[in-house]
C-alpha cells in the first residue's frame, strides 16, 4: 500500500487546497498517516480518511441501522427499506467491506446478505503530538 506520512494540519491544508483545485491530488497517495508506526499498525489501511468521511454520511449510516435492525434475507430487500437502488447500495456495501464495517453471508440461492460486523468507529487525533489511529470495532 502507497501512504503518506503527514500531520493533521497538513492533511487539512491539502485537503482545502484539493477542494480549490481537483487536480493537485493526481499522484498523491488517498492513506494519510501521521507516523510510520500508524499505517503499520492501522486496521482501515485500505479506506483513506476521506473516504471514510465519505462513507459514513447520513444516508449510509441509515442504511447501516437497517442492517443491524433488520433480519435481512436479501439486497433486494435493503434495497426496498432504504428506498436505494441495488446497484448504488451494492458499491456502498462494498466499501463498509472493505472498511470492516460489514461482510457478506451467503443467503438464499446465490443471494449475499450485509451483517454488520462492527458498531464504532473511533477516530482519536492528539492535538499536542503525532499519535492518532483510527479504528474500527
Amino acid at each position: 500500500m502507497i501512504y503518506k506520512i503527514g500531520s493533521v494540519g497538513e492533511f487539512m491544508a491539502w485537503t482545502k487546497q484539493v477542494i480549490r483545485d481537483p487536480t493537485v491530488a493526481a499522484g498523491v497517495p488517498k492513506h494519510w498517516f501521521d507516523s510510520e508506526e500508524t499505517a503499520l499498525q492501522s486496521n482501515t489501511a485500505g479506506v483513506s480518511a476521506e473516504a471514510m468521511v465519505k462513507l459514513l454520511s447520513p444516508g449510509n449510516l441509515a442504511v447501516l441501522q437497517i442492517i443491524n435492525r433488520e433480519k435481512l434475507e436479501s439486497m433486494r430487500r435493503l434495497a426496498e427499506l432504504s428506498g436505494r437502488k441495488e446497484s448504488n447500495l451494492s458499491r456502498t456495501l462494498k466499501k463498509f467491506e472493505k472498511a470492516g464495517i460489514i461482510k457478506f453471508a451467503a443467503g438464499p440461492g446465490r443471494m449475499r446478505v450485509p451483517l454488520l460486523v462492527a458498531s464504532r468507529v473511533r477516530l482519536e487525533i492528539d492535538l499536542t503530538g503525532p499519535a492518532s489511529a483510527v479504528t474500527v470495532t
